[in-house]
């Protein structure tokens, strides 16, 4: 249980406090701090897969954790970054009601895809059905966390950037988030669709023969989902 990639991986959880309790003070020192935090617990998440491999210390504890750390700190980070809008002015207003209506609405699909798989990785487990990760869902996981990070120093930009600078650093930030929404969209109808598959009995029963009839393959949940 306390491997190395367990123990980064655990890391990972204790650090989305600290994220976001910097995040929620006031000031640049706490913003920057905040932002650094995020980078080392995004890092950390291909640290503890690389460290499993390297190590041959992959684990089903990992594998079940790693996944649920990865959510708690995407989740954590845009509940925080949507609570610096107002949701009584959402408007087409660009200092406050539009930005408030581009972070919620690729917050939700995410938060809500996020779920859904949750759900999907519950029944197909149960039904013995591995669904491989895909290149898409590696760039989506890396498209989110590089626009979440830049989106967390948006205001700061904003302020010591001069204007063309400012607004062109907030454009890229926002098409990233987008970007991983609609990512986060079409990785999550593979899960669906995969979940449709194996509604069957017939198809779940064979599928779980032919499971325990095959060596189960130990390993760290260091993947992108």
């Amino acid at each position: 249980m306390f491997s190395v990639p367990n123990i980064i991986t655990i890391s990972r959880i204790l650090l989305v406090p600290v994220f976001a309790f910097l995040f929620a003070v006031p000031g640049a020192p706490a913003r920057i701090a905040a932002f650094i935090i995020f980078c080392i617990a995004g890092v950390s998440d291909a640290l503890d897969g690389l460290a499993a491999r390297k190590l041959n210390a992959g684990s089903d504890f990992g594998r079940m954790l790693d996944p649920i750390a990865d959510k708690i700190l995407v989740a954590v980070a845009l509940l925080m970054l949507v609570s610096e809008g107002n949701f009584q002015q959402l408007s087409l207003d660009p200092t406050h009601g539009l930005r408030s209506f581009l972070k919620i609405v690729p917050a939700l699909v995410i938060l809500s895809r996020e779920i859904l798989v949750s759900g999907l990785r519950e029944f197909l487990a149960g039904a013995a059905v591995s669904v491989p990760v895909t290149r898409v869902a590696k760039t989506k996981t890396a498209i989110q966390m590089v626009a979440i990070g830049a989106m967390i120093l948006d205001q700061l930009a904003g302020r010591w950037l001069p204007l063309n600078i400012a607004m062109t650093y907030s454009l890229i930030a926002y098409i990233g988030l987008w970007m991983a929404a609609a990512l986060t969209v079409g990785t999550g109808y593979a899960y669906f669709r995969a979940g449709l598959a194996h509604l069957h009995p017939r198809t779940a029963n064979q599928r779980r023969t032919r499971a325990a009839a095959e060596p189960r393959a130990h390993g760290h949940a260091g993947e992108a989902v």
